[in-house]
């Protein structure tokens, strides 16, 4: 898919807004571009079980379809009810390309939730080789006085709590040559005067990953992260205000929002062996945004 027709996309949009995280992706208009139809899986996943966090829409619906079109089986969990449509649509877009898929419904900020999770994977597949830690919430502040305690714990809980209890869930079912992709932020990075909050738990997730990347190093598991930058997924207008949708990736280098699709091949890259010698890093796909910043 060429860049000029995510441009035509980006253009497209309106000021549109949701009422609820994280957001709903059949609502949207235009529909997020979540398959590069120009990117031919070549079996790099073939046989591996995948868990994707927030798989059931944006960035977590795209890097689904990517695993599944290089042979990945794949478990996507999602937040509730009101995403079942969208996870039932990934489920199907997955399985297009001959491999299986469940959906799990489900509030990973909880660790017994967590290991339900996992313990649905097990008794689908019998093992797990990837997780991929995506799901997240964020809520805009300006006056940093105004982020309560509720606020504080809620986007801790979704952010990086979710994280610490799924991995620790998993880890006894990998194994040598299985690894972990965690989505971290540009905010981690440049930060983001609106959210402080949200951007500090990216931060910890950089943290995270260098840290396990190295606490698990002896296993042969390798962990690496991905940090978005302005993406189109529900999470934009379930958060922004419509002016701020409209324009939001316009100040990038790159001139325009990017799409789920955009990210996906960077997961599929350090969930492979083609990042083999590559543990603790971070692939920035952020339209140029953290070094233009």
């Amino acid at each position: 898919m060429m860049p000029d027709k995510y441009k035509k996309i980006h253009n497209e949009v309106s000021g549109q807004t949701q009422n609820q995280q994280p957001g709903i992706e059949e609502e949207m208009s235009p529909t997020p571009i979540f398959d590069d139809k120009d990117y031919k899986g070549s079996g790099k996943l073939k046989e591996k079980v995948a868990i994707v966090t927030g798989g059931d829409s944006g960035i977590g619906r795209a890097v689904s379809i990517a695993f599944a079109k290089e042979g990945a089986n794949v478990a996507i969990v999602y937040l509730d009810p009101n995403e079942q449509e969208d996870a039932e649509k990934t489920v199907v877009l997955i399985e297009e390309f001959g491999v299986k898929a469940i959906k799990i419904e489900t509030d990973l900020s909880d660790d017994e939730n967590c290991r339900s999770a996992v313990d649905q994977v097990i008794q689908n597949f019998g093992h797990i080789n990837i997780v991929v830690n995506n799901a997240g919430k964020q809520f805009p502040q300006k006056d940093f006085l105004q982020i309560t305690p509720d606020q504080l714990q809620e986007t801790f809980s979704t952010n990086i709590y979710s994280m610490f209890y799924l991995t620790q869930a998993a880890l006894p079912h990998m194994s040598k040559g299985d690894t972990i992709v965690n989505t971290s932020s540009v905010t981690a990075y440049k930060g983001a005067p609106e959210l402080i909050d949200y951007s500090a738990t990216k931060g910890a997730i950089t943290s995270f990953t260098r840290s396990l990347a190295l606490n698990l190093v002896e296993k042969g598991i390798r962990v690496n992260a991905v940090a978005p930058g302005p993406i189109w997924t529900p999470l934009i207008p379930a958060t922004f205000d419509k002016d701020k949708v409209k324009k939001h990736g316009d100040d990038t280098p790159i001139g325009r929002r990017g799409q789920p699709a955009e990210n996906a091949a960077a997961y599929v890259f350090l969930a492979s062996s083609d990042s083999s010698y590559m543990t603790g890093q971070t692939i920035h796909v952020d339209g140029g945004d953290f070094v233009g910043s």
